[in-house]
């Protein structure tokens, strides 16, 4: 097929269509970019919206490896090529912003996991999951967002892997119950036999003083995991900062939540409230942009 030719018109129509992706599928992310410049604010969203588009391919009933090689080529064509508005939109920021295509490899091997889905066997093997569903966008971003003065993309590299891991375990201890419902436990075999469980167990629901144990555990492998991320938010550029720290701080927020909840997230979904986002905003924007990446550095 040919690619469609966009009128500089539709490409602003198509770039506010993909907005609506992220509005959808995140409120939290939808919010935080809300405090980037409006440039910025559309490229990242542009990425989120491919993110989200080849996860959703991947989850869908009867999703194939052969349609999962069919979107790798498909991504991997110039933006003048595109007739995929979402990968148009993509791809036009991935050639304006010169973003490395290795995190869109390995973004798009992660989700590709989930086609033929197997479990976990340690912590090792979920945390590879994590970077490559979740750090990866944080590398793919870096670029469009931008770094503070001195600060190179490898030394900013590590602490945006770290927050993605941390990101994506919030994630599935958020999700326990959905996940289990589609058939798919991403907890470690490792832990569960840790505290005494099975993936059965997590499948067949059981909630339990050992559930408790083992979510507790999770949690606070997950904080450990934000607090080494917290100098990587630091050394983004200030336009940049107040987004990505609101993010992190709203999603680490979720753990509290699933404590609220007494870690019954196999019925029921955590989540931060929208008048509790606007009640942390103030604190979380205050601590954000007094960070020093340097001290922060020195003190880790």
């Amino acid at each position: 097929m040919a690619a469609v030719s966009f009128t500089i018109q539709s490409r602003e129509k198509l770039f506010e269509q993909v907005e609506e992706v992220i509005k959808n599928s995140s409120k939290t992310f939808y919010f935080a970019t809300h405090f980037l410049p409006k440039k910025e604010r559309q490229a990242v969203r542009a990425l989120y919206a491919f993110c989200r588009t080849s996860d959703d391919m991947v989850d869908k009933e009867g999703a194939s490896l052969a349609e999962l090689e069919a979107w790798r080529l498909a991504v991997r064509r110039p933006a003048s090529e595109q007739r995929d508005p979402v990968l148009y939109c993509w791809s036009k920021i991935r050639e304006d912003y010169k973003i490395d295509p290795q995190y869109e490899r390995e973004l798009i091997e992660g989700v590709g996991a989930d086609i033929q889905f197997h479990e976990f066997q340690t912590w090792e093997d979920l945390e590879r999951y994590c970077y490559l569903v979740a750090s990866t966008v944080g590398l793919l971003s870096t670029p469009i967002i931008g770094l503070a003065p001195g600060v190179s993309f490898e030394k900013a590299k590590p602490y945006a892997i770290k927050l993605g891991i941390a990101l994506q375990l919030t994630n599935i201890l958020r999700d326990v119950g959905e996940d289990a419902r589609n058939g798919r436990v991403y907890i470690p075999v490792q832990d569960l036999r840790m505290f005494g469980l099975s993936v059965q167990d997590i499948l067949n629901q059981v909630y339990d003083e050992r559930t408790i144990a083992l979510m507790k555990f999770e949690i606070r492998r997950a904080r450990e995991i934000y607090l080494d991320a917290l100098p990587g938010i630091a050394m983004l550029s200030r336009t940049a900062r107040p987004a990505v720290g609101v993010a992190a701080m709203l999603y680490r927020a979720i753990l509290d939540e699933i404590e609220a909840i007494r870690y019954q997230t196999h019925i029921q979904r955590a989540y931060v409230s929208g008048r509790k986002k606007l009640a942390y905003l103030p604190g979380f924007l205050w601590h954000t942009m007094r960070m020093d990446w340097k001290k922060m550095e020195t003190a880790c």
